[in-house]
């Protein structure tokens, strides 16, 4: 039985233009209203999305979020951590090196804050993320010696089509390394997804994957996709994304393709 949805932002739930369809919130909120766990999956932190989180009703004390493509699962109302896991300054030596010979940037991220890497090519991801993170450029010698939630390389797209085919075996060892949107590579640690996060909190809830749905387009939503009771696909998804998973959306994300699945799967409880 179904009794949690976990659910990818960009070109999933969100539209292109970076909003929730009215017809996605009614249906969330009807299944959230009767007792299903709705999950909000991203590889954001929680005050990024807290907008989203709000407008969806996921504010009781049993709401939690998967962050940082699931390094960090916390609670909505209580910002408590439920589970952490990241890396050290030293496991990013060897991406640091490969970025510096490259002439690649790179962003190391920690639970808190952006740390842009200043000795290297600078990057355009204070742009791109637009969320109320502080960013202290600062040089890879000097990075504070605590947990990091993972590494980004923001460029054109472009760049990091260069940089996928120039990876490597050592790096794709060391790392999970996911493109989470054409102008974002994501270096994690070689074991986390968003299905480390996830199946975390399905344990804290006495669950398990097959008590999972799932929704995702891009390769960063692999992992949940492929480990979901029910791993869903959007239309508008990659095609490995729609090879893994169990279903695909009837419509796309831009037509509420969340809510036309949840629709046709859960009719009696939102009708």
């Amino acid at each position: 039985m179904i009794k949690m949805i976990a659910l990818d932002l960009d070109e999933t739930l969100l539209n292109t233009d970076k909003t929730i369809s009215e017809k996605n919130v009614a249906t969330l909120q009807r299944l959230h209203q009767a007792g299903m766990k709705v999950v909000l999956c991203t590889g954001r932190p929680i005050n990024a999305i807290w907008g989203y989180i709000k407008q969806l009703g996921l504010t009781t004390p049993a709401d939690f979020t998967i962050t940082f493509n699931g390094a960090l699962v916390v609670n909505n109302v209580t910002r408590e951590t439920l589970a952490q896991s990241g890396l050290k300054h030293r496991d990013f030596e060897l991406l640091h090196v490969f970025a510096a010979a490259n002439g690649y940037p790179l962003d190391i991220l920690d639970f808190e804050q952006v740390y842009p890497i200043a000795d290297l090519t600078p990057s355009v991801y204070q742009q791109m993320l637009k969320a109320p993170m502080a960013f202290t450029p600062t040089d890879f010698a000097n990075l504070p010696d605590h947990l990091y939630s993972k590494a980004v390389m923001a460029t054109d797209a472009a760049v990091l089509d260069q940089v996928v085919t120039n990876l490597t075996p050592d790096l794709k060892q060391q790392y999970h390394v996911v493109r989470s949107q054409p102008k974002i590579l994501e270096f994690l640690a070689a074991d986390m997804d968003k299905a480390v996060g996830l199946g975390q909190l399905l344990t804290h809830f006495g669950w398990n994957f097959s008590n999972l749905m799932a929704f995702g387009d891009a390769e960063n939503d692999l992992g949940m996709i492929k480990a979901a009771g029910d791993g869903v696909a959007m239309l508008n998804g990659q095609p490995e994304v729609k090879a893994a998973a169990n279903h695909q959306t009837p419509t796309a994300n831009n037509d509420a393709g969340v809510a036309a699945y949840l629709q046709q799967v859960f009719e009696d409880a939102i009708n």
